[in-house]
């Protein structure tokens, strides 16, 4: 007859209940389930997500995104774009660029005479 180990693991004993939770991101509740926090557990994590489901799919989804450097054509600071330049030297960095937008917009509501 087989010997079974007497030693289980502690987070096979624990009984795992749905948890309401708030993301710190949005600061919507969502719920940890049971499932869940078996799996954590199991992984030897000891502390709740702090982010909703959706949350952590936005936020790992912006850190698997390509960077580009580039030299600001205005200011010549070094930067970085989440796209691929034609030129990395004809290229604005994001403070150049938000002030160009700016300057553009109040262009666009000058009315001309």
């Amino acid at each position: 007859m087989p010997v079974e180990p007497l030693i289980k693991s502690k987070a096979k004993l624990m009984n795992f209940e749905d948890k309401k939770l708030t993301c710190k991101e949005c600061s919507k509740e969502f719920i940890w389930s049971a499932g869940e926090q078996q799996f954590y557990a199991d992984k030897g994590l000891q502390n709740p997500p702090s982010r909703c489901p959706e949350c952590r799919k936005k936020r790992k989804a912006k850190e698997n995104v390509q960077k580009y450097t580039i030299i600001c054509k205005e200011c010549g600071k070094k930067g970085e774009v989440p796209f691929q330049p034609r030129d990395p030297n004809d290229i604005l960095c994001a403070e150049c660029w938000a002030k160009s937008r700016a300057k553009a917009a109040a262009q666009e509501t000058t009315p001309s005479v």
